[in-house]
């Protein structure tokens, strides 16, 4: 599932500046690591649990049911 986001141009252009910094695949990539940054999550927990799957976004949104 996707939304879209509004933003002003010049926000537009300072993230894609980002995105090609940070040499992410994608906007939401990007968005992700600012966010990462802005809760100062050290991105060494990042892989911390080599056996575990990477998350689905099923698996989120499975998450909140009840």
């Amino acid at each position: 599932m996707s939304t879209t986001v509004e933003l002003k141009r010049n926000t537009a252009r300072r993230l894609e500046e980002l995105k090609k910094k940070y040499h992410a695949k994608s906007m939401d990539e990007t968005v992700k690591r600012l966010i990462s940054k802005a809760e100062n999550i050290p991105e060494s927990m990042f892989g911390s649990h080599p056996q575990m799957k990477p998350f689905e976004q099923e698996d989120e949104a499975g998450s909140h049911e009840l």
